[in-house]
């Protein structure tokens, strides 16, 4: 049931059998349908959230109910709201399934109890946040600096095994234009 969050981890740092033993048994198994929120806005996050399986997109929607797409997590991927996990705030995003799909939530004491139990899990762990934050502040000097054709191509770059799981008005709000302009930068880019 864990193999793959296993073999990921396995992936990054060594683990010994009673390290796995202790991963799995703070591990819990969400299924979740399609259409299926892991979060919803104004929800306590107490999670941390691995994608085993599946593809789940983090969003929020403005006050004129425009979505607005933060991340989208596929398998080996992470999700969840970090604000509201780390202050117990109330979560400012929603996590819904855009696939049917498997997470494993591990809770925020459990999580904190591998980090100092296993040797290696710490610094796996500080190094993923460090390059998420760099993958953030690219985020924001794209949405600053580059034109939707750009944004396109990026978010290419960084989704390739999923570009065809999306629908394009999912791709259009992650990219930040209208769906509209989005399919006439692919057209343009199919004519190349």
């Amino acid at each position: 049931m864990f193999d793959n969050f296993i073999n990921y981890l396995q992936s990054k740092i060594t683990l010994t059998r009673e390290d796995i033993a202790m991963v799995e048994s703070v591990c819990r198994l969400k299924k979740l349908r399609r259409r299926q929120y892991l979060l919803q806005e104004g929800d306590v996050w107490h999670y941390n959230a691995f994608v085993s399986k599946g593809l789940v997109r983090t969003y929020r929607v403005d006050d004129k109910g425009v979505e607005h797409i933060f991340q989208f997590s596929p398998e080996n991927w992470w999700a969840g709201d970090r604000h509201s996990y780390l202050y117990g705030d109330p979560a400012k995003f929603n996590i819904e399934a855009l696939e049917d799909s498997e997470i494993i939530l591990i809770a925020k004491g459990d999580f904190e109890n591998l980090l100092e139990a296993i040797p290696g899990y710490n610094t796996f762990q500080r190094n993923l946040l460090e390059r998420s934050f760099v993958v953030l502040q690219h985020r924001i000097h794209m949405g600053n600096s580059y034109t939707a054709e750009e944004k396109y191509n990026e978010f290419i770059k960084a989704y390739p095994n999923i570009i065809n799981r999306i629908p394009q008005h999912m791709i259009a709000s992650f990219v930040g234009v209208s769906p509209e302009t989005l399919s006439r930068i692919r057209n343009n880019a199919t004519k190349k």
